[in-house]
């Protein structure tokens, strides 16, 4: 692989060794101070897309990022597998820190025990913390050390520095006071009195502190390395919709080919039920085509020779023999799929709460600890109430509840949301739940069922409701098409339905046969004025009504006069009203939008009460994209909800998107939230649920850096008794907790 650059290019790196946003932050303002580059850096993804022009070569790019104390590769080609284009499946990256996390946790709970509870400080209880702790400070607590020298090396600390620089100043005071104090003397115990009393350290030991910040920490990195993990899946799940293989016309024969080896011009066969292998013309054949999954249109598309189909929709009727016209990266198929990427990638990287207040609390701390060990050597107190007062400035600083403030509120919301089918996918997404002030819907199986459905029966004539659905839902029960099936199911809820004589499909007008001796037509009106079997006025206004609501109107006739006109549409779900007022008084704007016809869509929206001017249709999957961008370009802070593939997009440009459940896995992959009911209420409950989750964690930051802030200076005037600092450090980490488990009462 060649990493000449071109006169202009763009390219897109993996990223390594990253750790916060403040490192993705770093790196792209490295690249973007070259000549000609343009960068943007994702922490989530862990990519870097940059734009490069002149003598720049992707070497050079790659030179500079790791100049910065990281790592960058161009990102492996995919792997075919079963014929189509995937990425190659990742080793299990979170292997090595769920290691260092469980030896952390089992080392550090039996050492916070001793230090805490008299009971358990049996004779030389000291060193056997020293032999549990040192693994947890030395193994354990490596890729902090890692990453505090690296940023070291580049002038820069980070919340790494801070949790280095305390769990190793806490660690090395301890195997001073144990080797060279009276700390490691037979019968030393730790005591509990809570005054405030200058001392010189040479009888305390710090490995609690030591070993249980480090066991928070890892943890807290674990959940969230756990949430980024599927930040990549979107593409995924979009590129394995497509066919994987396909049978081709060759030689007189058909012969069956994996997908990656067809190319332009060869024409292939879709029977009923089958995926379109690649974007194509028909050159024989007749059927509908199921497209929801990419244009979000609920009634099936008749399409005939001459006509265009798009890889990856479902052949819902007859035999089709296709011409490929696009494979490969062409199909629009693959580019939703780098649509979708380049809205991931375009994302501004939601810097984290505590990383954001690390960036000014972090070198404060270290400046207050170098000044405090100044500042008594400089008064001649001597090194050991000098090097005391330092040390306990950063153990005061060391941020264990900081690192129990996000991941436990995280996982108590996010556990409570799983109850109410509410998926979180990490602490990103809340921030962006607080300001959203618009809500995009999509309309087809996020409003409405998805699914086409008997909504009325007009009869005329002598004709029951019960004998229009007998006779038209029998023959209709021999087609494969969608709407046939919505009248099938229908009428077989009402009763058993007799056998279909001379069944015939006539292409694009509907279905005829014979049932119990009648002959019966339905279909579009064309069809039945055929056989002479002409609409009178009451149903021609009835179904003239239906098309005015953009229903689908089915007209049925026997014995040479017709009989019925029968509704058919996506219906909406019957909590979609409710949960539209719910999100209004959440102070959103709700907009429609959708790739079925105006007329479909502002019926919809009046029956769930959408203002006519925030109706959007009649969208392309790329268009819902720019209808997200525009909003966004006007101001708006965008929520988009949605399920099909055609919204993965959209999902992944909007500041918050939340991916419907039951939709395709493309969805729920580029959505930030996953309602797993398929419930528009669910919608209402999830922005709700993630603001409290936010506020919750905002709380928890605020008083664990209010108890640092205020041990602070008893800790530089050398006042702070060790067990007052264990003590704070302990109840801060309760109250973290408590104030977190509140969220399991949300409602």
């Amino acid at each position: 692989m060649t990493t000449q650059a071109p006169a202009s290019a763009e390219v897109e790196l993996s990223i390594g060794g990253m750790t916060c946003a403040s490192c993705a932050a770093r790196i792209e303002k490295k690249l973007n101070r070259m000549d000609g580059v343009t960068a943007s850096v994702n922490y989530a993804t862990e990519k870097a897309k940059v734009s490069f022009e002149g003598g720049v070569e992707v070497t050079d790019l790659i030179a500079t990022v790791e100049a910065t104390g990281y790592t960058a590769a161009l990102p492996k080609p995919p792997v075919t597998e079963g014929g189509g284009a995937v990425q190659a499946e990742p080793a299990d990256e979170l292997a090595p820190l769920r290691q260092r996390l469980f030896t952390a946790v089992a080392l550090a709970v039996p050492v916070i025990a001793m230090a805490m509870v008299p009971a358990l400080q049996f004779d030389n209880w000291q060193w056997l913390s020293l032999t549990l702790a040192a693994p947890v400070v030395t193994y354990a607590a490596w890729p902090f050390h890692r990453a505090a020298f690296t940023n070291a090396r580049h002038g820069a600390a980070t919340m790494d520095t801070l949790v280095s620089l305390g769990t190793t100043a806490a660690f090395l005071w301890s195997l001073w006071a144990l080797f060279l104090g009276d700390a490691g003397m037979p019968g030393m115990r730790h005591g509990f009195e809570f005054t405030i009393a200058r001392s010189d350290g040479s009888s305390n030991i710090y490995l609690e502190a030591a070993a249980g910040v480090t066991a928070f920490i890892l943890a807290g990195r674990y959940f969230e390395a756990r949430s980024k993990r599927t930040a990549g899946a979107a593409l995924k799940a979009l590129l394995e919709l497509g066919a994987k293989d396909v049978t081709v016309l060759r030689g007189g024969g058909e012969v069956r080919i994996p997908i990656a080896d067809l190319v332009v011009g060869d024409r292939f066969v879709v029977r009923p039920g089958e995926k379109i292998a690649t974007d194509g013309v028909v050159v024989e054949g007749a059927s509908a085509v199921d497209a929801s999954m990419l244009t979000g249109e609920s009634v099936p598309v008749e399409v005939g020779i001459g006509d265009g189909v798009t890889g990856a929709t479902v052949n819902a009727g007859g035999r089709l023999v296709v011409e490929a016209t696009r494979v490969g990266a062409d199909t629009q198929l693959s580019r939703m799929a780098r649509l979708v990427e380049d809205a991931q990638n375009g994302k501004a990287a939601a810097q984290r709460l505590a990383d954001r207040i690390s960036a000014v609390f972090v070198p404060i701390v270290i400046t207050l600890a170098v000044a405090t060990l100044g500042y008594w050597l400089g008064t001649g107190e001597g090194w050991t109430a000098a090097f005391t007062a330092a040390v306990a400035v950063l153990i005061i600083a060391c941020p264990c509840a900081l690192g129990l403030a996000t991941p436990t509120a995280l996982l108590v919301g996010t556990g409570r949301g799983a109850q109410l089918g509410i998926l979180i996918k990490g602490p990103e997404v809340l921030e962006s739940t607080r300001k959203v002030d618009t809500i995009v819907l999509d309309k087809t199986g996020t409003v409405t069922t998805g699914q086409m459905t008997l909504l009325a029966v007009h009869t005329a004539g002598t004709a029951t409701e019960a004998e229009v659905l007998r006779l038209a839902g029998a023959l209709e029960h021999a087609s494969e098409h969608p709407i046939a099936r919505a009248i099938a199911t229908a009428a077989a809820k009402a009763g058993e339905l007799p056998a279909v004589e001379g069944f015939e499909n006539v292409p694009g007008l509907g279905v005829q046969g014979v049932v119990d001796g009648h002959a019966v037509v339905a279909g579009r009106e064309a069809l039945l004025n055929e056989w002479s079997q002409h609409l009178p006025e009451a149903l021609a206004e009835a179904k003239r009504t239906a098309e005015a609501a953009g229903r689908t109107a089915i007209a049925v006739g026997w014995d040479g006069e017709a009989r019925a006109v029968l509704e058919v549409a996506d219906a909406v779900k019957p909590t979609s009203a409710e949960a539209i007022g719910k999100l209004r008084a959440l102070g959103l704007t709700p907009v429609l939008l959708t790739g079925d016809n105006k007329l479909v869509a502002e019926a919809v929206a009046a029956e769930v009460g959408i203002a006519p001017e925030h109706v959007i249709a009649e969208v392309m999957p790329q268009d819902k994209v720019e209808t997200v961008k525009r909003l966004q370009a006007e101001g708006k802070v965008v929520a988009m909800v949605g399920d099909g593939v055609n919204d993965a997009a959209a999902l992944a440009q909007a500041d918050l998107g939340l991916a419907m459940g039951t939709g395709t896995d493309a969805a729920i992959e580029a959505g930030d939230l996953t309602l797993v009911r398929g419930d528009l209420l669910a919608a209402a409950d999830a922005i709700r649920l993630s603001r409290r989750t936010l506020g919750t964690i905002k709380s928890n930051l605020f008083w664990a850096f209010g108890y640092n802030v205020a041990a602070l200076p008893l800790a530089a005037a050398g006042l702070l008794n060790p067990m007052i600092a264990g003590a704070a450090m302990a109840f801060s980490s309760v109250f973290v907790v408590g104030n977190s488990l509140r969220l399991r009462r949300f409602r």
